[in-house]
């Protein structure tokens, strides 16, 4: 199975941090997960809630279980809402459907991981993920 390496993750964050900071974003956490939802990086910036690190990981590995990105989800949400609260609930919580969890895919296609990110508004979480993520000469699947 090809995954996210620490050295691309860690790349999707530094990226994501400085596009948070040319932006003005609030201060953002990044939650990168390789292919079997396993965390490779977590980063929080200083001035990052506390609760980000559990949206973050909640965008990225709710992204990760369904195979879709959690705006994606979270279009579900509205037009399903059973649907997506039962996903919720089967996922013991763990799953946050709304903007922000990105899926990352190599050049094959492949899926190797997804990013979460949190602290901003939802577009602005999955536009810093987006641009780490290109960074990392990887694919974003929004």
């Amino acid at each position: 199975m090809a995954n996210v390496t620490l050295d691309q993750a860690n790349t999707i964050c530094r990226v994501g941090f400085e596009y948070g900071k040319e932006k003005k974003l609030a201060g953002l956490t990044f939650v990168v997960l390789d292919a079997g939802g396993h965390v490779v990086s977590a980063q929080r910036a200083d001035n990052s809630g506390i609760l980000r690190f559990e949206i973050a990981f909640g965008k990225a590995w709710g992204a990760l279980g369904m195979g879709r990105s959690s705006r994606v989800i979270e279009g579900m949400a509205k037009d399903r809402p059973h649907f997506v609260g039962a996903a919720v609930t089967a996922s013991g919580g763990r799953m946050v459907p709304v903007a922000g969890g990105v899926l990352i895919k190599d050049s094959a296609g492949t899926i190797v991981g997804a990013v979460g990110a949190s602290g901003d508004t939802s577009d602005n979480d999955e536009a810093a993920a987006v641009a780490g993520i290109q960074a990392a000469c990887l694919a974003a699947q929004v």
